[in-house]
C-alpha cells in the first residue's frame, strides 16, 4: 500500500469503481460521528485483484476495498471474509488494520465493499525501494515477515471466532479442485504445462495439518514501520482455514518468480533479505511445524499464481482493469506453471 499524505489526494466526486458521494451518505447514516467533511480520494496504485482506494474528509483517514471492475473468478474477492478475519484476529497479535463498516449490498456502489482505517507504513514491493535501507535492515525487515506468519499460524481460530471460517480437512484436495476450476474459467489460450501441473497435484496430495491460511502472503501485502516492524497485514481476499504450510509455499514462489524477471514484485532480491533456505529454517525452528512436504506445497503455490495472473490476463485484455503493469501477467503464466511443475518433480 503507497503512503501518500492527505494533500496529495485530488478532490473528486468518484474514481473508478467508487462513487465518493454515495459513499459519503452511506457513511452518515451509519456512522453519524464517523465523517467531519467532504470525502476525497485517490486509488492506491499496486494491487492486481480487489480495488483499493485511499479516502480522506480532512480529518479522518480510511481505506476502502471492493472487487474488481468486470469479470470476477467465483468466491474470489469476498469483501465479508476479509472484513470478518480482521475482525477476529483483532487483539491476538496478529497487526490487522481496524475495521468500520462492510457492506454486502452490491446496489450502493455496484458491488460490496467494506472500510477499514489506515494503517501506517510502507509497502515494500521493489527491490528498489529496499535497497537503501541496507543489508542489515533489510534482513531484519524479512525475519519480521516470517514471524508475523508463524504469528498468524500460532493463532487458535477456534478461540477467536473462526471456527466455521473454512475446512481445514481436505483442504489440499479442494485447493486443487478449485484453482483448477478457475483456470478453467479464465482460460483463453493454450498454456503449456498446465494440464500436466494440475494432474501431478491431484495425484500427490500428501497429508496436512490446519490453522489460519492468509493465502496471499508476501512483504508487499504487509505495512513495516521505521523501526522495520509489520505494523498490518493487508489483502486478506483469499483467506481461510487450511495448512499453513501453503503460506510458506506462495512466499517462496514469488521469491523464485522475482528471480525469474518477473512484473509482480522483486523486494526479496535486496542483499539481506533471506533466502528460501533460511526462510524455510527460521520459519520450521520458529513454529516447530515439518516443511519436508514444500514440494508439493510449491507446485501448488506456482499453479495457484499462474491460475490468478491468466485471471488478470483475461481482464486486461478485456479493458477491465484499472492502473498500471496489468499487462505484465499474462507473460509470467507458463513461467509460473514450469516452476510449479519442477518443484513437484525434485
Amino acid at each position: 500500500m503507497a503512503v501518500t499524505t492527505h494533500e496529495e489526494l485530488e478532490m473528486t466526486p468518484s474514481l473508478p469503481g467508487l462513487d465518493l458521494a454515495v459513499l459519503e451518505a452511506y457513511l452518515r447514516e451509519r456512522q453519524p460521528s464517523m465523517l467531519t467533511g467532504q470525502l476525497r480520494g485517490s486509488v492506491i496504485a499496486g494491487g492486481k485483484s480487489n480495488l483499493t482506494y485511499d479516502v480522506t474528509d480532512g480529518a479522518g483517514r480510511w481505506v476502502v476495498r471492493r472487487p474488481p471492475l468486470g469479470h470476477i473468478l467465483a468466491t474470489a474477492h469476498d469483501m465479508s471474509r476479509e472484513y470478518t478475519i480482521m475482525r477476529a484476529l483483532a487483539g491476538t497479535g496478529v497487526p490487522v488494520p481496524i475495521t468500520f463498516a462492510l457492506c454486502d449490498d452490491p446496489e450502493i456502489l455496484g458491488a460490496p465493499f467494506y472500510v477499514m482505517g489506515w494503517s501506517d507504513g510502507a509497502a515494500y514491493r521493489w527491490r528498489e525501494e529496499l535497497e537503501p535501507l541496507g543489508p542489515e535492515r533489510v534482513k531484519k525487515i524479512s525475519r519480521a515477515m516470517v514471524s508475523t506468519l508463524v504469528d498468524l499460524h500460532a493463532v487458535d481460530y477456534q478461540e477467536c471466532g473462526l471456527a466455521g471460517f473454512g475446512r481445514p480437512d481436505g483442504y489440499l484436495e479442494r485447493q486443487v479442485s478449485r484453482w483448477g476450476r478457475q483456470l478453467d474459467s479464465s482460460r483463453s489460450r493454450d498454456l503449456a504445462g498446465a494440464d500436466e501441473l494440475r494432474q501431478r497435484l491431484e495425484a500427490g496430495v500428501p497429508a496436512s495439518s490446519s490453522g489460519i491460511v492468509h493465502g496471499d502472503f508476501r512483504l508487499d501485502n504487509l505495512l513495516v514501520n521505521e523501526a522495520d516492524e509489520v505494523t498490518a497485514v493487508l489483502d486478506w481476499e483469499m483467506a481461510t482455514l487450511g495448512d499453513p504450510l501453503a503460506d510458506v509455499a506462495l512466499m517462496l514462489a514469488y521469491d523464485t518468480l522475482a528471480r525469474l524477471g518477473d512484473g509482480i514484485a522483486n523486494a526479496s532480491l535486496a542483499p539481506g533479505f533471506l533466502t528460501q533456505d533460511e526462510i524455510l529454517d527460521l520459519y520450521s525452528k520458529s513454529s516447530g511445524r515439518d516443511v519436508s512436504d514444500i514440494g508439493f506445497h510449491l507446485g501448488l503455490a506456482f499453479f495457484k499464481l499462474a491460475v490468478i495472473l491468466e485471471g488478470i490476463h483475461y481482464r486486461f485484455t478485456q479493458g477491465q482493469t484499472v492502473g498500471e503493469g496489468f499487462g505484465l501477467a499474462g507473460a509470467l503464466v507458463e513461467p509460473a506453471l514450469a516452476a510449479g511443475l519442477s518443484s513437484i518433480k525434485e
